[in-house]
């Protein structure tokens, strides 16, 4: 049984790796955006938490493609299979997208 949970392991880390080193950029993006959110003032805070909303939502999306290009590429309900072990990693390696994911 435990084989078939993990029969996408391997290869949805390493997707997630290089998803980590391709997009470091956006991904301090996100950083940067949460740390003004928290130093905003009561006045700016919606506005930098809309900032950083905005920066999930754009990691989210590019996540979304890559499980999306690579599902559609398995056959059968393997695509299924495949983009429930993805989503399960992505929130788990990215738990501030936990929601948008």
């Amino acid at each position: 049984m435990s084989f078939r949970r993990d029969r996408f392991g391997d290869l949805i880390r390493r997707q997630l790796e290089l998803f980590d080193e391709d997009e470091h950029e956006l991904l301090q993006e996100a950083e940067d955006a949460e740390r003004a959110y928290n130093a905003a003032g009561r006045e700016e805070a919606e506005e930098a938490y809309g900032d950083y909303q905005l920066v999930l939502e754009s990691i989210a999306d590019r996540l979304d493609e890559l499980r999306d290009t690579y599902a559609s590429t398995l056959d059968g309900d393997a695509d299924a299979a495949y983009a429930q072990a993805f989503a399960r990693a992505a929130r788990k390696r990215f738990p501030k997208l936990r929601a948008k994911l």
